[in-house]
């Protein structure tokens, strides 16, 4: 009963590079699902800075 007093502890981020050693097989299957959700996003992002770049490229070339 005192368990669910207790406020339950968030985890932080993982910081890359941070030791992982204390980690559960658990614990490490989420942070890599969840860093491969991040590098999934990250490249939409990037894709879209790099059509937004090529456009002004484009619309900003000298000619000649």
């Amino acid at each position: 009963m005192l368990d669910d007093l207790e406020p339950t502890r968030k985890k932080t981020a993982y910081i890359v590079g941070q030791d992982v050693s204390a980690f559960s097989l658990a614990d490490l299957a989420e942070t890599m699902r969840q860093l491969e959700a991040e590098i999934v996003r990250l490249k939409a992002v990037h894709q879209q800075k790099s059509a937004s770049q090529s456009a002004a490229d484009a619309l900003f070339r000298k000619p000649g």
